[in-house]
């Protein structure tokens, strides 16, 4: 898909290609340079969301810490 860059260097963003990303009005993108030499155009911040979430998590309800330490020494 092509497009027009304007007198001040900015362009619209295609609404198929807006869809694919995500983009929504106020979002932020990043353009990357491939290993190849192109330029890649994704949503900022996306990748690390992901990846951050899959990491994040809690140890469960009711477990305060002298249970927590007692777990640890095997006392319970």
């Amino acid at each position: 898909m092509a497009t027009t860059v304007t007198v001040k260097g900015q362009v619209t963003i295609p609404k198929p290609v807006r869809d694919l990303l995500g983009i929504e009005p106020g979002s932020k993108v990043d353009f990357v340079r491939a290993p190849d030499g192109n330029i890649v155009l994704r949503r900022a911040g996306k990748e690390q969301k992901r990846r951050f979430d899959k990491l994040r998590g809690h140890a469960g309800e009711g477990l305060g810490t002298d249970a927590i330490l007692a777990l640890t020494r095997g006392e319970a």
